[in-house]
């Protein structure tokens, strides 16, 4: 029987996995980017603390914000479509960008600001690929307006099943993937060293019961939230279909009585005999 295992893609374990160690941390930035783990001289946590209001679902707030070599970079993890994710990681990524200036600092001092969304559904229908990463490009010439902008996104349905050591970036999405023993072990046997060690912290986060209980709770706060929101929606349609049918027979009544003014008006009687009539 295959041991119950905490799943790295609920985000306080992501965050926990991440947090617990400064060479996982940068490696999964640099494979996931692109960006050669040498090259990456410094990473600095800005929000490393999982608050506890965070788990019961009342603060949403559980991505993970650095300053990498000068850069800023935030992942997030998201769990279910709420139907608006284009528009809200655009809105993530201007207010990243924008708060980072203090009043009399100038444009140029602006960072680099980068976004990564892990996302655990579908995204963009036209493409197989789990990797999708946007820049502002100007539409005909694909000129580079500014490079300070990148919002990159990476979609956990996408990736395949097959382990291929070569594949770094891929890696990491099948360990956020994970969610059985016997996947992690497969992941493991890579012979990749900081996917080795990122699977030992997710085996010790799984044998601690305080960390299973948290898990337990967070995961149990997104689904409750969900089951609330379908619900609302569900209310919602049921409502506006009642009231549909009600303006219907209102709508019908209010013809047919029109129509049988119409004929008794053509019979000759006046308006108030017209309307004794059709009380």
């Amino acid at each position: 029987m295959s041991r119950e295992i905490v799943k790295a893609k609920l985000d306080v374990v992501f965050k926990k996995l991440f947090t617990s160690d400064d060479e996982v941390l940068k490696a999964f930035i640099g494979d996931i980017l692109d960006i050669p783990t040498g090259n990456i001289k410094k990473i600095e946590v800005l929000n490393p603390n999982i608050l506890p209001a965070a788990i019961d679902g009342k603060q949403s707030q559980l991505d993970l914000k650095m300053n990498v070599d000068d850069k800023i970079v935030n992942v997030e993890i998201q769990l279910q479509n709420k139907g608006d994710y284009q528009d809200r990681a655009v809105y993530y990524w201007s207010k990243l960008y924008s708060e980072q200036l203090k009043k009399g600092e100038l444009y140029v001092e602006l960072k680099k600001t980068i976004t990564i969304n892990i996302l655990d559904f579908n995204l963009f229908t036209e493409t197989d690929s789990p990797y999708s990463s946007f820049s502002l490009l100007e539409n005909n010439r694909h000129e580079l307006l500014t490079d300070k902008c990148s919002i990159n996104f990476f979609e956990l349905e996408k990736v395949e099943a097959r382990v291929d050591k070569s594949n770094r970036k891929q890696l990491w999405l099948q360990l956020l993937n994970a969610e059985t023993e016997e996947e992690l072990t497969m992941l493991k046997e890579t012979g990749v060293p900081e996917i080795e060690k990122a699977v030992v912290i997710l085996h010790q986060m799984s044998a601690d019961e305080e960390m299973q209980e948290i898990a337990r709770l967070r995961e149990k706060a997104i689904l409750d939230e969900a089951s609330a929101k379908d619900y609302y929606r569900r209310t919602a349609l049921a409502e506006g279909r009642e009231k549909g049918r009600a303006e219907g027979r209102a709508e019908g009544r209010a013809e047919e009585r029109a129509r049988a003014t119409a004929k008794l008006r053509a019979m000759g009687m006046t308006e108030e005999q017209i309307q004794e009539f059709l009380k």
